[in-house]
């Protein structure tokens, strides 16, 4: 029995079904996400002159980490490596790159695989319903390009201080905008604004948070994704780490594949220094966008964290400049940076270059050697931070050479192995327990499940038996579509 999907509404199935063939939609399996070249000859061909952020429901098959961006169709992986005349360290560090994916951000993948067991299961009717979008920036825009493509109304709900590329792309997609008080750590106010919502029985909530299609896409798509990026690198190598920022707990799901694959793997969750929630049940505001924080999101399995890094939201924005500035990418190219690893430097936003920070820390307290590999996710690039970068040059002027040596001597070749903490079996299970405070006392679980998700074959369950379920009903929707 699925414990997502309690109940399948023939009648809306129906009806939605007729909608998507009306509009030639046809759902990708999670099986294609991972593995596109099962994707069928005839959905390759219409992707051709179809651009990455149209909004065209074949770019639902875009929605995958091995997009070509030359050929507009399939290749390897897309990731990059950041060269130790960078990050200082001797471990090779590999990153996804979010940003070839439609909306330029993994989260797209994350917000379908919520959207996707609702749809086909006929809880969510695109007919009646809203769609709502809780979110510190990419995934409501994901939620927003997916009902877009839909035909349906989406409402995004996103703190105030988000970045101003955030809120223009929604206006423009045609998504309702809800704007709560506050910044990237202001969660309750974002799940304060869902109850009102729900109200009004034609709100559906799409929370990332709770939602275990999130991290179901992460383990089942990005896990592997980043396996293939391993093999590819050659024999001979130890995958060591994989590097997650918490935010809604999603991504850090593929470092849960990643283990079972590579059990020696240790999987750390990164945080801001300015809000320590994991580190040392902290809190606080910060500037490292799409990592939401002051509690522990329903969907993390805490008990596969293997430690935490904090990083100083003022070293992110430091690096920011240091990346995408004239006077930085000269030092850097001083500093034997080739050309080539210049060109993929503004594929790191500002959450990315937070994991690229704790990726550092993480090599230096393990004391990680040339055979052992890290790797993280550049979720979106900085492309979507533009307007950052032009605040930073009015409140702190040009940027200067020697703006760049401090900037590289500081944040990257000194990140030190402060606030880093390896967890202990109890520290884990403290972690965990914050989960009551927000879920239990606040949004309404259980105890029993709080207890019950310290068991490992919960998450196994979840992560392995649903998306079996949830292919299969994919396949019967696109049938009854009959467009598959």
């Amino acid at each position: 029995m699925s414990k997502i999907i309690k109940r399948l509404q023939p009648e809306v199935i129906k009806r939605t079904a007729a909608r998507c063939r009306e509009r030639g939609i046809v759902l990708p399996t999670f099986r294609q996400m991972r593995n596109p070249e099962l994707i069928p000859a005839a959905i390759k061909r219409k992707l051709k002159g179809v651009g990455l952020w149209d909004v065209n429901p074949v770019n639902l098959f875009r929605i995958t980490w091995k997009n070509d961006m030359k050929t507009g169709l399939y290749g390897g992986v897309n990731y990059v490596e950041i060269p130790p005349a960078i990050t200082g360290v001797k471990a090779r560090v590999i990153g996804l790159v979010g940003k070839y994916f439609p909306t330029g951000a993994h989260k797209v993948g994350a917000a379908f695989g919520c959207l996707v067991p609702r749809l086909v299961s006929g809880e969510f009717d695109p007919e009646k319903h809203k769609a709502a979008w809780p979110s510190t920036g990419n995934y409501c825009r994901g939620g927003a390009f997916d009902c877009a493509v839909l035909g349906c109304t989406s409402v995004a709900i996103l703190p105030q201080g988000m970045s101003r590329e955030r809120f223009e792309w929604l206006k423009k997609i045609g998504a309702e905008i809800i704007a709560t008080p506050g910044c990237e750590s202001n969660v309750k106010e974002i799940y304060d604004k869902c109850w009102e919502l729900k109200r009004d029985p034609t709100n559906v909530i799409f929370n990332q948070f709770e939602e275990f299609g999130n991290p179901i896409f992460h383990y089942n798509v990005t896990g592997p994704a980043l396996d293939d990026a391993f093999v590819s690198l050659g024999k001979d190598l130890r995958a060591a780490a994989f590097i997650s920022a918490t935010g809604s707990a999603g991504t850090i799901a593929a470092g849960d594949y990643l283990k079972k694959r590579h059990p020696a793997l240790k999987v750390i969750a990164t945080e801001a220094q300015q809000c320590p929630t994991l580190l040392m049940n902290g809190f606080g505001d910060h500037r490292i966008e799409g990592i939401g924080d002051k509690h522990i999101p329903w969907v993390h399995n805490v008990r596969n964290t293997d430690g935490v890094a904090a990083i100083d939201d003022e070293d992110c924005m430091r690096i920011l400049r240091l990346f995408n500035e004239p006077a930085g990418r000269k030092h850097l190219t001083s500093l034997g940076v080739t050309a080539a690893e210049l060109a993929s430097l503004p594929l790191l936003g500002i959450s990315g270059i937070c994991n690229l920070l704790a990726a550092i820390k993480t090599a230096r307290h393990f004391e990680l050697t040339e055979r052992d590999v890290i790797f993280t996710v550049f979720t979106d690039s900085t492309e979507l931070y533009g307007s950052r970068l032009e605040e930073l040059k009015k409140e702190r002027g040009a940027y200067r050479m020697v703006d760049a040596i401090a900037d590289f001597a500081g944040p990257l070749a000194h990140q030190g192995v402060d606030y880093f903490k390896e967890l202990t079996y109890p520290e884990r299970k403290a972690i965990h327990n914050l989960k009551y405070y927000t879920w239990v006392e606040q949004q309404g679980k259980t105890c029993e499940e709080l207890s019950a998700q310290w068991n490992p074959d919960y998450w196994r369950k979840l992560f392995e038996d649903e998306v079996v379920y949830f292919d299969r009903l994919i396949d019967d929707f696109n049938r009854a579509a009959g467009l598959h």
